[in-house]
């Protein structure tokens, strides 16, 4: 089974042509599918006409949160209540097609295990929305080795076997195929057609934009150093005591050679990056016992199984 999830948040004047857009789009390729629409604490009338579509028809689920998460959070929840063996994420704003979702259902039986939604001829404003989509992608892609056109779209399948061990949160699920791709996941792109948004206000802006780039960090760094915190805070603090005993050298050197004087500013940088990567390194410690007994105490594992 397809599972369709959708979050839907104050869209009343796009869920009706979404549904029909939906239907015409999936009833004529034979697949088994549900339609799992996520209620994020609409202050419209999403939520009843959201119950009018369960009443409908029997492929149309509806989950209602008690207020508004979020879009990350809405995903999680479609992502625990939906039943199908491949997820497909769509935005309830209308802008991606429908259509898409067989092509990229096709592409995960060709054995992918994610399939990413790439707006090539996106029809945003450039300046708010496109331009900062092109830096953050460019940004992302460098940073993970993660190569994606477009993470930001929110048209994706994935196998659920990939995606029912990660968590959501915060703004992370743009990042999701990071995370995939850490646990073995094959990863294709696919262009998809993309629309100016017709009807309602966008829930997006600038101001979200400093969130990912914080979850792109915390991202790289439990992909990265999750098992192995002791690495990361290790080489920083070795960095450090390194930059520390350099001074220090430098110091002692004028000292005994040039008649310089022992008590200076560079006495107190040497001071403080002693110091500092002393306390890095202790983090790591901490770090390393913490983590192991969150393997000792739990049922997660070091290693992800791709097939016994």
């Amino acid at each position: 089974m397809i599972s369709i999830v959708i979050p839907v948040y104050n869209e009343e004047q796009n869920l009706v042509l979404l549904q029909n857009e939906i239907a015409e789009a999936l009833d004529v390729t034979g697949m088994d599918y549900e339609v799992l629409y996520i209620d994020d604490g609409s202050r419209d009338r999403s939520a009843e006409i959201l119950r009018g579509f369960t009443q409908s028809s029997e492929r149309i689920r509806l989950i209602q949160l008690s207020r508004h998460f979020g879009q990350t959070e809405a995903m999680q929840a479609g992502i625990d209540f939906s039943r199908g063996d491949i997820l497909i994420f769509l935005d309830a704003d209308r802008q991606n097609d429908p259509r898409d979702i067989p092509r990229l259902v096709r592409k995960i039986e060709e054995g992918f295990d994610v399939v990413s939604g790439w707006r090539r001829h996106r029809r945003d404003p450039f300046l708010t929305r496109r331009l900062p989509s092109y830096a953050a992608n460019f940004l992302i892609s460098q940073l993970t080795k993660v190569k994606l056109m477009d993470y930001g779209c929110s048209l994706k399948a994935y196998r659920r076997d990939v995606i029912k061990g990660i968590k959501l949160y915060s703004e992370m699920h743009r990042l999701v195929p990071i995370y995939a791709s850490r646990q073995g996941a094959s990863i294709a792109e696919i262009e998809v057609a993309h629309r100016k948004r017709h009807a309602g206000k966008a829930k997006y802006n600038l101001i979200r934009a400093h969130k990912v780039l914080l979850d792109l960090v915390v991202a790289e760094c439990i992909t990265n150093y999750f098992n192995k915190p002791s690495y990361g805070f290790g080489s920083a603090g070795l960095f450090c005591l390194f930059i520390g005993g350099g001074i220090g050298g430098i110091i002692t050197i004028r000292k005994l050679f040039f008649g310089g004087v022992w008590v200076s500013p560079l006495l107190f940088i040497m001071v403080m990056a002693i110091i500092t990567g002393l306390q890095f390194i202790l983090m790591g410690i901490l770090a390393e016992i913490f983590i192991r007994l969150y393997y000792r105490n739990t049922k997660e594992t070091t290693y992800t199984v791709k097939k016994s």
